[in-house]
């Protein structure tokens, strides 16, 4: 099969959607199908509001159309909600195309806690993008729920992976810190609630990796933190291996990839009870939920990290390339 993914979060972008979309298209590929990703890399671009590094297509529709002809796909899915999104959910209407959609970010909280966006507003767009699609793919049951709630149809499970090769247990004490060590890793932003993570009283060292807006005024309110920017491949799985806990503050993640990679990692975690780290962790113990996070974080120091590693096997990523080949909506042309 030939399939075009569309996104508007792509590499160079450093985050779950541009992971997840890259490892699944390479899945795909090893099964013998035909994957094109377009991103805002093919396109003139500008940065996106209070985060000039993240680029947004600027009026792709035509090219975007030039690019989808030239691949003349079996399958479209429409990965995100921007401007790339929008032209090819335009071009698939035009043409009576059935298209896949998912669901990676919550948009609406993130524009109200950067710009003041009013929730219903951009609730009420994500709604009209997302009501012409075959199937709405998410990651948690929690937010299938959600979006079920908010007058989302054809809402479907779409679960995630970890690379298992890459993220796992090893050799620890490159990192010369005081212990305990407890780590976040992710973008450095404000939706990211890391200032929770922060302003923690806790023993040992806090360590940030990753970048993003909020860093230097983060860093600047936070001197005491050690911040190692973006760390990649084995950099990155050294430093969740090295972490004697995960702390995710997030509130408004939908699935939280890192998550995983930690457990990958042999390293347990610490988040609060809320969308994400529920769905993911649960009951299993190889994490800890908790509204006090500090409490979370110090009962995570007690758990097994072979615990954690065997949980993290669970998680496929072959299985989550076959799901949305499963979903995909097959576009049927006349001779």
């Amino acid at each position: 099969m030939r399939i075009l993914i569309v996104s508007d979060a792509w590499m160079p972008q450093v985050n779950g959607v541009v992971r997840t979309l890259a490892t699944v298209r390479d899945e795909l590929a090893q099964m013998g199908h035909v994957v094109e990703v377009v991103g805002p890399d093919r396109f003139r671009t500008l940065g996106a509001p209070t985060e000039p590094d993240v680029r947004l297509a600027i009026l792709p529709g035509r090219r975007l159309r030039a690019i989808i002809d030239a691949f003349c796909p079996d399958a479209i899915h429409i990965a995100t909600e921007g401007p790339l999104g929008l032209a090819a959910r335009r071009l698939c209407l035009r043409r009576g195309w059935p298209f896949t959609t998912a669901f990676h970010t919550r948009f609406p909280e993130y524009l109200k806690a950067r710009l003041g966006v009013p929730l219903g507003l951009t609730w009420a767009i994500m709604r009209r993008f997302h009501r012409p699609s075959a199937a709405v793919l998410t990651a948690t049951a929690s937010l299938r729920e959600e979006l079920a709630s908010r007058g989302f149809r054809n809402v479907a499970a779409w679960t995630r992976g970890v690379d298992l090769g890459l993220f796992r247990p090893r050799a620890r004490g490159a990192l010369n810190l005081p212990r305990p060590v407890f780590l976040y890793v992710g973008r450095v932003a404000v939706e990211k609630n890391i200032e929770a993570f922060l302003a923690l009283d806790l023993p040992g060292s806090k360590v940030v990796v990753g970048d993003g807006p909020a860093r230097p005024a983060l860093e600047r309110r936070f001197p005491e933190a050690h911040w190692l920017g973006a760390k990649f491949g084995e950099d990155l799985a050294g430093a969740y291996a090295e972490a004697d806990v995960f702390v995710f503050p997030s509130l408004t993640d939908t699935f939280g990839l890192v998550i995983v990679e930690a457990l990958a990692c042999g390293t347990p975690v610490a988040a609060f009870p809320v969308m994400g780290p529920k769905d993911v962790i649960n009951t299993a113990p190889v994490g800890v939920l908790d509204q006090d996070l500090a409490a979370a974080a110090t009962a995570a120091l007690g758990l097994d990290r072979d615990a954690c590693r065997r949980f993290a096997e669970g998680f496929s990523w072959r299985r989550c390339a076959e799901i949305l080949l499963e979903r995909l909506a097959p576009i049927e042309r006349t001779a």
